[in-house]
């Protein structure tokens, strides 16, 4: 019989999981920066191909991850639960898609109007915009499997491999990211008590052992792609949970040395990276394509993925001091718990309005 996770480590941090996060994250961007870099110079370069050959296990590991730690939250009560898991993105959501629409705004407005740039915004709150489809569908993950708690779990998992291995493509993000993915965000909650155990018989195993299973998946990783079978149904979910294994793999290993530290750094704050990157890539994508484009497809992608990586962090550190933190920390006013201090306290204490106007003082 398969287990939950309520065995997971109890630790706050589990090393191996935000070197997971931290590949995850520098894949995602790799991917956005390079697309975008061959789009507009009309070539393919190495890093093009290194992302097609990624794309079978760069999200479904990201959503896999996810799900690790969920089984300690979910039997909490719905208001807590949604604090935490639904409220919590759902503000990071609003925040930078706002931020987003901000900056493509004005060529929204030029080329539909007022009521063009209005309609795109209202859409953005149904249809995940640009970057952000991730952080849109995780608090719909959450609640979906919070609701699907007491269902077989073997019969949720059969059901959502089968809406990944259906062809759905509707056009919308929001139905088929859903149907393609939520079946990995469910095999990370369901199956995490065996996801660290592999992670833990991976960390006593002999190198000798491990390396040559990584050279066999990535063998017949390559394979399936560049001969287009990748995507081919019961394939694509195989080798989405393969690579994420593969993904837990290469993580336990670089845990094991202090080479590669900026890497579990950036899946400590993989959230930091996903929602700031699409500015440093556009900023650096523009500059380097106008005033350096003798530099090539391949090191201009690689200098715009660097940058889209980097550049987060270090608006992040900058910004942790000033009230500008909230750009990537919840602001007290969007906390459940606020709102039901506010609510107790607007009906039986006439110093509510001060304490919602200094929350830092609780």
């Amino acid at each position: 019989m398969f287990m939950t996770a309520q065995t997971a480590p109890a630790a706050s941090r589990v090393d191996w999981v935000d070197y997971a996060k931290g590949i995850c994250i520098i894949l995602v961007v790799m991917m956005h920066s390079t697309l975008g870099v061959e789009k507009i110079l009309g070539e393919t370069g190495w890093l093009g191909q290194f992302v097609a050959w990624a794309q079978p296990f760069r999200m479904p590991d990201f959503f896999l991850i996810s799900g690790l730690f969920l089984a300690r939250r979910i039997n909490a009560p719905w208001k807590s639960y949604a604090d935490t898991k639904i409220v919590h993105f759902i503000y990071f959501y609003v925040l930078w898609m706002s931020i987003q629409m901000l900056l493509k705004g004005y060529g929204i407005y030029r080329s539909d109007g007022l009521g063009g740039l209005l309609g795109a915004y209202a859409l953005a709150f149904v249809e995940p915009f640009g970057t952000l489809w991730f952080i849109y569908l995780l608090p719909i993950f959450f609640a979906v499997t919070k609701v699907l708690q007491r269902a077989p779990h073997i019969a949720v998992f059969a059901a959502a491999a089968l809406l990944e291995i259906l062809p759905i493509h509707t056009g919308y993000i929001l139905i088929d990211e859903f149907a393609s993915r939520f079946v990995y965000f469910f095999a990370g909650y369901w199956l995490a008590d065996h996801v660290f155990a592999f992670a833990t018989r991976v960390r006593v195993s002999r190198l000798a052992i491990v390396a040559t299973g990584l050279a066999a998946w990535a063998l017949v990783n390559t394979a399936l792609v560049w001969n287009g079978w990748s995507q081919l149904p019961l394939v694509g979910l195989a080798l989405g949970l393969v690579g994420a294994a593969a993904v837990v793999t290469l993580s336990v290993l670089l845990s094991k040395t202090r080479f590669a530290s900026a890497i579990r750094y950036l899946g400590a704050h993989s959230i930091v990276v996903y929602l700031a990157f699409f500015l440093f890539m556009a900023i650096s994508r523009t500059l380097l394509i106008r005033y350096a484009p003798g530099l090539g497809v391949d090191v201009i992608s690689v200098l715009v993925t660097a940058s889209g990586v980097i550049g987060p962090v270090i608006l992040h550190l900058l910004v942790k001091p000033t009230p500008l933190k909230y750009l990537f920390v919840r602001h007290p006013l969007a906390k459940v718990e606020t709102w039901d201090k506010g609510w107790h306290s607007g009906s039986h204490d006439s110093t509510s309005s001060q304490e919602l106007r200094q929350p830092q003082n609780r």
